[in-house]
């Protein structure tokens, strides 16, 4: 399916659906706790967006990851010129994801890939709705991308933004699920793995 196809076909279409290389995929619903800390960092950082000549936009807008993908964020910001568009936002400063266990690869490995390509972005978030826990992506000045990991509680920069948003307002009023057995093990030996990863690209 060509860009222009798919642009068509979801125009009609019921169900969102991302478009890899030809490819189309439906997106599942989402949990109530997903949507709640959407809504959360997209509250607590519209205002101080907008004081900045930014716009915040949540879950339902396309993001132009490459010349043959589209993905649909949880939340973006785009600042300026690159926030003045009507469809698909194509040079994003901020991009936020909401991870399940069904989309957790994809957040952490596809996505942080083609994310890390566009030369506006300066943060990505990947923020877990099972537990308190945050990666963030920072792009340092001279282009190296930064990990850092936030367990609990602290505070995120936005350097774009010129602010922070603290773990407190991501999860507030949000009731995490108890781990399965193993679960919280299986979690930390995936982001060792990962950080190995990072540290070898």
């Amino acid at each position: 399916m060509s860009i222009d196809e798919y642009l068509s076909f979801e125009e009609r279409s019921p169900v969102k659906h991302e478009y890899v290389a030809g490819e189309v995929y439906a997106l599942s619903g989402v949990t109530t706790r997903h949507n709640l800390i959407t809504l959360n960092v997209t509250r607590h950082l519209h205002n101080v967006a907008r004081s900045r000549g930014c716009k915040v936009f949540a879950t339902d807008v396309k993001l132009r990851a490459a010349a043959d993908r589209i993905y649909y964020p949880d939340m973006m910001v785009a600042c300026g010129k690159a926030a003045d568009v009507e469809l698909i936002i194509e040079a994003p400063s901020v991009i936020v994801e909401v991870t399940s266990p069904s989309t957790r690869a994809t957040d952490r490995r596809e996505k942080l890939e083609a994310y890390r390509r566009i030369t506006s972005l300066s943060l990505y978030l990947i923020v877990d709705q099972r537990r308190r826990h945050v990666l963030a992506y920072a792009r340092e000045p001279g282009g190296e991308w930064l990990r850092d990991e936030v367990r609990g509680h602290g505070d995120i920069p936005v350097p774009v933004l010129d602010t922070s948003i603290t773990m407190d307002e991501i999860y507030e009023d949000i009731e995490l699920p108890p781990l399965a057995v193993g679960e919280g093990e299986e979690e930390e030996a995936w982001e060792e793995w990962e950080a190995r990863e990072d540290g070898d690209s």
